[in-house]
């Protein structure tokens, strides 16, 4: 099963340097490696975060804050949304998150597909005010801690309803992820259902995967990608629903 989830870091860091949704990946390999939904969401989660603050890192020069609202400010937000999504993860019943998987999947997969066929691209024609985009950040970081499935697109649409163009409503996005992740990461490494040996292997796949992945980014079909991703969601959707974890 190791060499499954090294194969599953690869590729997830490729997918996520390419198009995101790496998630999509690492979720049922840790899950067939014989991890709970619990514990697989939660060592994803901690394995995939270097290569998250890598590509945040990458491109802070294009990080930036939204019209009346600065980047620190989506920061502390952020961090503060992370942590609580964290917080609610761990105190969840693994009995339970199982039971609600197939549902945070069916969302990731449904907002991946809007995201990536659906969502004009450009800035958004709807307009978020300052307190308007301060809560629905919040919310947003809830979920990335929490699940975190689909976020990136989540969020690139909450950028530019907030006015960022979307080369630096890209950037920020990428910075926000590690940022709320990193707090989550944090209560997440005392968990004992942590698996540090697959979270080390997986994230060494991914950093990899995700340096391939830069090279590739002008040599592989995104939109191909996209399609895979999608069906891979929907297929996991579909076999959690009919044979729940």
């Amino acid at each position: 099963m190791i060499g499954l989830v090294l194969v599953a870091g690869l590729w997830a860091g490729l997918q996520n340097a390419l198009a995101g949704g790496g998630s999509f990946v690492t979720l049922p390999a840790l899950i067939v490696a014989g991890m709970s939904p619990l514990a697989a969401n939660i060592t994803s989660t901690v394995a995939l975060f270097p290569g998250q603050l890598a590509s945040g890192v990458a491109g802070r020069k294009l990080v930036t804050g939204a019209e009346h609202l600065s980047f620190l400010t989506l920061f502390v937000i952020s961090l503060a949304g992370g942590a609580l999504g964290g917080l609610l993860l761990l105190k969840t019943p693994s009995t339970l998150f199982a039971h609600l998987v197939p549902w945070l999947v069916l969302f990731a997969t449904v907002v991946f597909t809007w995201g990536s066929f659906f969502r004009k691209s450009g800035e958004s024609a709807v307009h978020l005010g300052r307190y308007g985009a301060m809560t629905a950040q919040f919310v947003v970081a809830i979920y990335g801690g929490y699940f975190g499935g689909g976020i990136g697109f989540l969020m690139m649409a909450l950028l530019t309803m907030a006015g960022l163009p979307t080369r630096s409503a890209g950037a920020t996005k990428n910075a926000l992820a590690g940022v709320m992740n990193a707090s989550a990461v944090v209560l997440f490494i005392t968990s004992s259902q942590l698996h540090w040996r697959e979270a080390i292997i997986l994230g060494a796949g991914a950093i990899v995967g995700g340096l391939f992945g830069s090279w590739a980014l002008h040599r592989v079909n995104e939109r191909v990608l996209r399609i895979a991703i999608v069906c891979i969601g929907i297929a996991l959707t579909i076999g959690l629903f009919v044979r729940p974890v």
